[in-house]
């Protein structure tokens, strides 16, 4: 009997599901489907842009692979006696529904006014969409990897990301749950 993420057609039917649900989600809110610029870059290095978001990849992308790393030991712990093609099922509904809270309108706002993020305007589908992925990466490296793997992944894509663009998963939490000023004025410095 198989045991991967994939292992049965319904799983992976659900996934499908959401992935699809998902962007008609973000359709309806009114995120635009790719970059209002005209075209689609694989990546888009200048975190402090109007067009960061909103092609496929960009400094983000990593905090979505940590997602899924902690998605993973989070849902193993939780639900350990579930399946991991369910358990893979859930975290990925759980992305999803981050990518549509993450851009509503009142977080987009907090997020420009809480931060250094005044370009911000949401993300695009199609960076949504690829948002979602890369958890789906991060869990199944979770999944795959060792442990110590997976901690120094977290580690080592923090400090880079934090170092490339003075930002990253941890400080983006903070800066959403409780803004700083300290932090808000380092960010800006860069």
């Amino acid at each position: 009997m198989a045991t991967g993420p994939f292992s049965s057609w319904r799983h992976s039917g659900l996934i499908a599901l959401i992935v699809v649900a998902a962007i008609a989600g973000l359709w309806l809110l009114g995120r635009t489907p790719m970059c209002t610029c005209g075209y689609v870059k694989l990546w888009h290095g200048e975190a402090m842009s109007s067009e960061n978001s909103q092609h496929l990849l960009d400094w983000y992308s990593p905090s979505h692979v940590l997602h899924g790393l902690l998605l993973y030991l989070g849902l193993r712990y939780l639900l350990a006696r579930q399946p991991l093609s369910t358990r893979f099922v859930i975290a990925t509904l759980i992305e999803a529904a981050w990518e549509l809270v993450e851009n509503t309108d009142m977080v987009i706002q907090h997020y420009r006014d809480a931060t250094i993020s005044l370009d911000y305007y949401g993300d695009s589908i199609l960076n949504s969409t690829a948002d979602i992925v890369m958890m789906m990466i991060g869990f199944l490296i979770a999944w795959r990897a060792p442990v110590w793997l997976s901690i120094a992944l977290f580690v080592a894509a923090e400090l880079f990301v934090g170092y490339m663009i003075r930002d990253g998963l941890i400080l983006n939490i903070i800066m959403l749950l409780w803004p700083l000023e300290t932090i808000k004025s380092w960010q800006a410095a860069a």
